[in-house]
């Protein structure tokens, strides 16, 4: 990759990071044994690529001190992001702060930290099913 991650705009950062989650928690629901049917799959994931979720899920890291000091820079910069579009399922902060956490994972991928990438993607996992 030709630009440095930490210079990235967050929300490329975000759209890549997006679709890292997606993909993660759709292998969690399948090694779940979740019931067969894309519309029950479907509804076994959203519980974790839901808005209120990721936001949850980054506040909660920050709160235990889970995160660097440069993954919450990073957070916090990709959070104050001033967005140009109305969300459609969430409320605008609770909006910013998913992206927060969905730039994280960008970030950590572009980094080459995929071990990191896998412990907060983990972290994040058990926060939601313990919520």
């Amino acid at each position: 990759m030709q630009t440095e991650p930490r210079q990235m705009d967050v929300l490329a950062l975000a759209y890549l990071g997006d679709a890292i989650y997606e993909l993660s928690v759709r292998e969690r629901v399948l090694e779940r044994g979740a019931a067969i049917g894309a519309d029950k799959l479907h509804r076994a994931g959203v519980r974790y690529v839901r808005a209120e979720a990721q936001a949850a899920v980054i506040k909660k890291m920050m709160e235990e001190g889970f995160l660097s000091e440069e993954e919450e820079a990073l957070s916090r910069r990709a959070h104050n992001h001033k967005i140009a579009t109305k969300p459609k399922n969430a409320d605008p902060l609770t909006y910013k702060w998913a992206t927060a956490f969905e730039a994280l994972l960008g970030f950590l991928k572009l980094s080459g930290r995929d071990e990191r990438l896998e412990e907060v993607i983990k972290r994040a996992m058990e926060i939601t099913e313990n919520a």
